[in-house]
């Protein structure tokens, strides 16, 4: 789901985009961001078991494959006031249109490589098994 940010300023000063816990449903605890990615480059090839997140591109062109499993769709980030909110259980991969474009993300929970799932046939099963539509904690 795309996140329009909340954009102040004119065109003969420039603008600030920002955005809150509430605009995007979590508290933030961690922050990252990735650069200097060659052009055409593929990245991330996972999904999370609980993290929530926002990616944004302040500067360039990343599209976003999102998959959940049962359908995929591409997402384009070129505009710094749009962010992505990437739920836990979906897929995502990353391919870098523009040299130079700078992917930023904001986490909901610190670095925790248990919560990654890096193998596609893994995610399908536990889609399969509807392991994120389970109320209880995993």
């Amino acid at each position: 789901m795309i996140i329009k940010f909340i954009t102040r300023g004119q065109s003969s000063i420039g603008y600030l985009a920002f955005f809150e816990d509430s605009d995007i449903g979590f508290s933030i605890k961690r922050i990252y961001y990735t650069y200097e990615v060659p052009l055409g480059t593929r990245r991330g090839f996972h999904a999370h078991k609980e993290l929530q997140q926002i990616a944004w591109c302040p500067y360039g062109d990343i599209t976003f494959i999102i998959d959940d499993g049962h359908s995929k769709k591409e997402v384009r980030l070129n505009n710094p006031s749009e962010g992505l909110l990437i739920q836990q259980g979906i897929w995502h991969e990353m391919i870098w249109n523009k040299e130079n474009s700078v992917l930023c993300v904001a986490a909901s929970d610190y670095y925790d490589e248990n919560d990654y799932i890096r193998d596609y046939d893994e995610f399908i099963r536990l889609v399969k098994e509807g392991y994120w539509n389970e109320p209880e904690e995993h």
